[in-house]
């Protein structure tokens, strides 16, 4: 049977979502876990995004199969994990779901303290502090070029043989209710440090050093880019993943799936 594992964690301590030898890693640490709770030699797991080294997450999805369902799962993993991450649910999956291929989109918040009086040490870890205040309409008249399914090579770190069209939903720019600047940013999927490119584009023109239009010439190069500068991190958080109905998770899956490969 397949389970559906909800988790959040706080990316600050650890490499990135993906195992790597010798280093701190989330999905190490699950599959370590669940390793031990299921007494088993090893588990597998596939997460709906991988996130990168520093980055956050309140909404990870994580599947894996297994022989047979395990009650308290979800208590007994909390126990062996360390408190960086936190599993909120588990639960048997439905027919056809893959964690990363079923996904319809996922999205980010990234934060940000551009005034003085907003930055707070007890919040550092996930609020990135910037010494100049925001124009945010300005920000967001630039992020509108961006939307849609366009070839964003510019903003991504290539992966050989990986296709870096996107279809950018969303991203947009607000006030939190404490005044903090976060940009909302939906997208069927992401490719390699996308969003924190996108940040750092749109940050040179929230602080009047490029004009508006400059991150649409940007994406229209269709390839990397060394004047955009990568965004930290830490202000990275993945807030959601959304699913289809069960009855389209399969097909879902092989349609996603054939547009990667392609």
């Amino acid at each position: 049977m397949r389970l559906r594992i909800d988790l959040a964690y706080d990316g600050g301590a650890f490499h990135g979502w993906a195992t790597q030898p010798g280093l701190r890693t989330v999905q190490g640490h699950l599959e370590a876990a669940l390793a031990t709770v299921l007494r088993l030699d090893r588990i597998d797991t596939v997460c709906a995004g991988r996130t990168d080294a520093g980055v956050h997450a309140r909404g990870q999805v994580v599947h894996c199969d297994v022989a047979e369902s395990h009650p308290q799962l979800q208590r007994r993993l909390n126990g062996v994990l360390p408190s960086d991450i936190h599993v909120s649910r588990v639960s048997e999956a439905p027919p056809g779901f893959d964690a990363r291929f079923s996904a319809l989109w996922r999205r980010y918040a990234y934060r940000i303290a551009d005034r003085v009086d907003l930055v707070d040490p007890l919040v550092r870890s996930h609020v990135l502090v910037w010494e100049r205040e925001l124009d945010l309409d300005a920000m967001n008249e630039a992020a509108q070029h961006l939307l849609g399914q366009q070839d964003f090579a510019a903003f991504c770190r290539r992966r050989v043989g990986a296709t870096t069209v996107r279809t950018l939903l969303d991203l947009h720019w607000s006030r939190s209710p404490e005044g903090l600047a976060v940009a909302d940013v939906r997208a069927d999927a992401f490719c390699h440090s996308m969003v924190r490119s996108l940040v750092g584009c749109l940050l040179a023109v929230g602080e009047g050093r490029r004009d508006v239009a400059w991150p649409a010439a940007i994406l229209a190069v269709t390839e990397r880019d060394a004047s955009v500068v990568v965004a930290h991190a830490h202000g990275l958080t993945l807030e959601e993943v959304a699913y289809p109905a069960d009855d389209e998770l399969a097909s879902r899956a092989v349609t996603t799936r054939a547009k990667r490969d392609g």
